[in-house]
């Protein structure tokens, strides 16, 4: 099972080191494929006087630190074509933005580096659709068929987390996990799907309390891996508290979803 956690963005290294090592232990766990996830910015906030994180050179060099120090592998936002070389160096995943999905140039930017690019689905996008931004990274990288397969060898991921449903909510259509499937190996993520984009005030809201009810059902459907925003304080965290999952209830929820994917299987 892959398995995606850590905090929205880099905040300070204590902060970060704090969630890093209690995630250690997923780290360890040989049925897991752990990926250590923070943004070193994030360039899609609501207000322009949100904190956006510590930018390109000075988050990429904590990444590094947090890789040294614990092992892990590392999984972080790319939003324009001129990051993902720089950020490859590092990051081991790649992550396309939800409201870039289609954006061609980083795309192709991604896909020309080694590192596995793991594209979000538009919130505006049918699941169906998310198979030519699959199909832009698979002919970067010389392959010019588009399934879970070739998808798997290549290094491309596709990620749910929700579809706009009116104003400043989001819902979770889950028919879309199994056809997205079709074009690669899929992700969901709980937390972002719990989301209450720009409802009205000058950050995006959420409701964390649904995460476990959509993290269950996710695993039901025979998903491959699950991406978490965690914090061992939401309530202070510098972006998408309101969504993210405490650390503490993380534990019972991956246990949970173990569970069900045994079952499953």
């Amino acid at each position: 099972m892959i398995l995606i956690a850590g905090p929205c963005v880099l905040e300070s290294k204590e902060t970060v080191y704090k969630i890093a090592d209690f995630l250690v232990r997923y780290h360890e766990d040989c049925t897991k494929d752990f990926y250590f996830k923070a943004s070193f910015d994030k360039a899609n906030r609501t207000s322009l006087d949100s904190f956006r994180g510590p930018g390109l050179d000075e988050g990429l060099r904590l990444l590094q630190e947090v890789k040294k120090d614990f092992g892990f592998k590392i999984l972080t936002d790319v939003h324009d074509a001129s990051q993902p070389k720089s950020a490859a160096e590092v990051a081991d995943v790649l992550q396309i933005p939800a409201f870039l999905c289609r954006q061609t140039d980083l795309l192709v930017a991604a896909a020309k580096t080694d590192a596995i690019v793991n594209i979000k689905k538009g919130q505006f996008l049918a699941p169906q659709a998310m198979q030519y931004s699959v199909g832009k990274v698979l002919k970067t990288r010389g392959c010019d068929e588009i399934n879970f397969e070739n998808a798997k060898k290549y290094g491309v991921w596709l990620c749910e987390r929700g579809s706009t449903f009116g104003y400043g909510n989001l819902i979770v259509d889950m028919r879309g996990l199994p056809i997205m499937r079709e074009f690669a190996p899929v992700i969901f993520d709980a937390t972002h799907s719990v989301q209450m984009p720009a409802s009205g005030s000058a950050s995006s809201g959420g409701d964390s309390s649904f995460v476990p009810y959509l993290g269950r059902a996710a695993a039901a459907t025979g998903v491959d891996g699950f991406f978490f925003e965690t914090h061992f304080d939401p309530t202070i965290a510098l972006s998408d508290g309101p969504n993210m999952i405490e650390l503490t209830k993380l534990a019972k929820l991956i246990q949970q979803i173990d569970a069900i994917r045994e079952i499953v299987e």
